[in-house]
């Protein structure tokens, strides 16, 4: 995937027209369609306003690749959201959690992690220490 093909899928996604893209972000209709078409490429600052139209970080408008491995396919994610693709189950109920997953949100060897879980939602994994901390911020708001 490319940043033209980002920008495809992000301004589809968003059921906007070249010329309502264009006019959010300070341009022609036809500099948006070199930029979908690979003709051109937007400068830093129209870059920037891109990814804050579609709410995403400018490294995925850049470079985010749905087809890579552990993207599952899905389009360019909103800022601070992340797919981190599929693991498998063990035996055991055993999961290895991605290095991209553990890299952001500082997951090291020996933590302790709390798993949540809700029936029409889903399991949510968190970190001990960052749930004892948002805990004792509601106990004592001062």
């Amino acid at each position: 995937m490319s940043f033209a093909d980002n920008l495809i899928d992000l301004r589809k996604l968003n059921n906007y027209s070249q010329e309502e893209l264009a006019e959010k972000i300070g341009v022609t209709r036809q500099t948006v369609s070199k930029y979908e078409t690979g003709e051109s490429l937007p400068d830093i600052e129209k870059c920037k306003m891109i990814s804050d139209v579609f709410g995403v970080s400018m490294d995925d408008l850049i470079s985010y690749d749905k087809y890579a491995a552990g993207s599952c396919g899905y389009s360019v994610p909103p800022k601070g959201k992340h797919a981190f693709g599929m693991v498998k189950v063990g035996d055991k109920g055993q999961i290895v959690i991605p290095a991209k997953a553990r890299k952001i949100f500082n997951i090291k060897a020996g933590d302790n992690l709390i798993v949540l879980g809700d029936e029409m939602q889903g399991i949510a994994i968190i970190k001990e220490n960052e749930l004892l901390d948002r805990l004792n911020q509601v106990r004592n708001p001062n």
